[in-house]
């Protein structure tokens, strides 16, 4: 996980209530350092620094034949912007216009080694772990204007993709569930199995439009028990094997919320 502590920003591997943290580069050469740090004390950060966030739509198959959408012959997918990025913790803030604003729990893949039109068969050795994510959205801005469809605006605003608390390495995505909660009530609980695409398509397929950079992390897509939220709510996306992410919900105008260790949210893998 990424964190701040004493003012400088750093990453270690989370073990319990504590951080062992390393130096180096993420994605590179680095080395534990032997400092451990208590987690309590330390602000998390985004699991990465991405230079792009790119988001699934219509990628699992129970939200898809419930809304009666056609079955896509490749992804499709916009892409969330950095200042919507959010970690674990901090605020997600309304938007300064009227809307009804909606959590999407999903799963990101988090890419870990440069990838450009690689093959399917090869696309899993670029990805570094995995993440959980809310795509937030506002969801009556996307067919206000008949002409055209605002996926940018109503995914990008600031605190619109909170991520986090950790990357995850190891799991089998095939294997894992996305559980979304409102205020504590379950509202999301479904498997990432069922994914029109898989992990490895995704990757092969959008690193044919587009280079994939170290850090970049790539949206599952969500499915059934997308709903909205209110001010003052609370909304966790947790994923067995990667942690909680919880972040609370507040009014539009907010720009500090409470400090992220005032929230005992993060639960380790």
């Amino acid at each position: 996980m990424r964190y701040r502590h004493a003012g400088q920003e750093g990453f270690g591997v989370l073990a319990g209530n504590t951080i062992h943290e390393w130096r180096g580069d993420m994605f590179g050469e680095c080395e534990a350092s032997g400092t451990i740090i208590a987690l309590a004390e330390v602000q998390p950060l985004t699991p990465t620094r991405p230079s792009k966030v790119i988001a699934l739509w219509n990628n699992f198959k129970a939200l898809g034949e419930k809304l009666s959408l056609a079955v896509p012959e490749e992804p499709l997918y916009l892409l969330k912007t950095p200042n919507s990025y959010l970690p674990h913790g901090a605020p997600i803030r309304a938007p300064r216009c009227a809307g009804k604003v909606v959590y999407e729990g999903e799963l990101g893949i988090v890419i870990g080694k440069t990838a450009s039109g690689v093959a399917e068969e090869d696309a899993l050795s670029h990805v570094f772990g995995y993440t959980c994510a809310n795509d937030v959205t506002v969801a009556d801005i996307l067919n206000r204007d008949a002409s055209f469809a605002q996926w940018v605006r109503a995914k990008g605003f600031d605190t619109f993709c909170p991520m986090g608390p950790v990357v995850a390495t190891g799991l089998d995505p095939a294997q894992l569930r996305v559980v979304t909660r409102l205020n504590g009530d379950v509202r999301q609980d479904y498997p990432i199995s069922d994914m029109r695409f898989s992990v490895a398509q995704l990757v092969s397929l959008i690193s044919m439009d587009m280079t994939l950079l170290p850090g970049d992390v790539i949206l599952c897509g969500t499915s059934v028990g997308v709903g909205s939220m209110k001010p003052q709510s609370h909304v966790e996306v947790e994923i067995a094997g990667i942690g909680c992410l919880a972040n609370p919900f507040a009014p539009a105008g907010l720009e500090q919320g409470p400090a992220a260790t005032d929230i005992n949210y993060l639960e380790p893998p």
